[in-house]
């Protein structure tokens, strides 16, 4: 019988997959470190188990006692694993900016999770670096991880990351690429690497917001580079101690647009379902391509799961409210509407519960269906017109004040070609999605997708 032990025995040892559409305006051949195949998806896994095995063996973790620790998530996730399997609790710290998808699968392994908010100082509190360090002081038998300083979590990356990339590239890797925020991963790996040969390029990916470009490029910690950013994951307001610049040939930062969009083209273009900041990791080398030459071999970390982001990055309408996804069909107006339900009417209903409907739901057209057949439309505009002239129509039935009905557009039509439909006298369209429903497309959704 071949078997293991138990979850934490299934760590490490990650496929190496080399990318093909992502990479191919680069001149050689990129491979990922598929990391979301560690049993709590990400690549924190590693670093997590050391740190908790360390701290036993120095007696500050005992038997019955409460992990601690400020994480986006991942770090969480591969801790509480570790305390499921080694009998410990668990209260993590996180920020507001972290998905929910996160919060939800910490609390799923047994985890209490408290959210604190992401803009304020390190220092600050109310800060999730603050209130982890608080909760450690307070309870009984409790040990802080502190994963930023825990010089394990470079430690793992060292023993483990950096040798299976060796061996899996035998020896060919010529450039190392790691989208980067505690340190560790990028440290620890990276100095495995050079050490093996020297001339390895190890290239950090940072985010606009975070202070550890600056830092690499001056040694000067300059807190007007920090303002608040979305991409989850990576860079930092401070320089934790895991950090070993020396190890480091090159910095470059990538927006939170890039990042995001990226990953999505990576899951589709790839078939690889990678988080953010695998995204940020891949825009970043796209970013240094003029570095390459067709004899390097490239390996980029892609460190987490997608299904840590589905509804972020993943979603069509938070996409949109952040000018990530540009609006080209009708399909992605109706979608960055959550595709609300249709509101009706019917033609034997009274023009007032038309008017009453377009106060309750605020808006200024219906469609007529009689069973499942569109038979008209009503407008704000028109009804107000006619009730002008007649006050007592709005005890008249519908079908005696109502319009055409309003064309239907298939989701596809992109939304220059509604000027054809939309106009003066018409203000709406209408389309049917693939299970069938009709949705609604009016001038101001246009407007609002457009703008945004």
């Amino acid at each position: 019988m071949k078997y293991c032990e138990n979850i934490l025995e299934t760590i490490g040892h990650t496929p190496l997959v080399k990318l093909h559409r992502v990479s191919a305006m680069l001149p050689c051949p990129v491979f990922a470190k598929v990391e979301f195949f560690n049993p709590g998806n990400s690549i924190k896994d590693r670093m997590a188990v050391k740190m908790v095995e360390v701290a036993e063996q120095k007696g500050l973790l005992k038997p019955g006692g409460t992990i601690i620790e400020g994480t986006s998530g991942n770090t969480g996730m591969g801790l509480a694993l570790a305390a499921v399997i080694k009998g410990y609790k668990c209260i993590f710290t996180t920020t507001d900016k972290q998905s929910k998808e996160k919060v939800d699968i910490l609390k799923a392994v047994g985890a209490e999770v408290i959210v604190c908010p992401t803009n304020v100082e390190p220092e600050d509190p109310r800060s999730y670096y603050s209130v982890s360090k608080r909760l450690a002081q307070e309870i009984p038998n409790s040990f802080y991880v502190n994963q930023y300083d825990n010089l394990a979590n470079r430690d793992a990356h060292y023993e483990q990351t950096g040798p299976e990339i060796w061996e899996q590239t035998d020896g060919k890797i010529t450039h190392l690429v790691v989208a980067t925020g505690t340190g560790g991963t990028i440290t620890g790996t990276g100095k495995f690497l050079k050490e093996k040969n020297p001339d390895i390029q190890v290239w950090a990916i940072d985010s606009y917001g975070s202070l550890l470009k600056k830092y690499f490029e001056t040694g000067q910690i300059d807190m007007s580079e920090v303002y608040p950013y979305i991409t989850e994951g990576i860079g930092e307001d401070f320089v934790p101690q895991n950090y070993d610049m020396s190890v480091i040939d090159r910095f470059v930062k990538v927006t939170d647009k890039d990042g995001a969009v990226m990953a999505r083209r990576i899951t589709k273009e790839e078939g690889i379902f990678v988080g953010y900041s695998a995204g940020s990791a891949m825009a970043g080398l796209l970013q240094l391509k003029e570095h390459l030459k067709p004899t390097d071999v490239v390996v980029v970390i892609f460190h987490d799961h997608g299904s840590r982001y589905v509804g972020k990055v993943y979603n069509d309408q938070w996409m949109m409210e952040r000018g990530f996804l540009d609006v080209k069909t009708v399909k992605d107006v109706v979608s960055s509407r959550r595709n609300q339900p249709l509101v009706s009417i019917t033609p034997d209903d009274k023009v007032s519960e038309a008017i009453a409907k377009m106060r309750k739901f605020d808006i200024e057209h219906l469609p007529v269906i009689q069973g499942a057949e569109l038979v008209g439309s009503v407008s704000e505009n028109g009804l107000f017109n006619r009730l002008i002239d007649d006050a007592n129509l709005k005890d008249a039935s519908v079908k005696q004040v109502m319009q055409a009905p309003f064309p239907v557009v298939t989701e596809n039509t992109p939304i220059e070609k509604l000027s054809m439909y939309i106009n003066k006298e018409n203000g709406a369209v209408l389309t049917k999605d693939e299970s069938g429903d009709y949705h609604i497309v009016t001038k101001y959704d246009i407007i609002q997708a457009l703008g945004r």
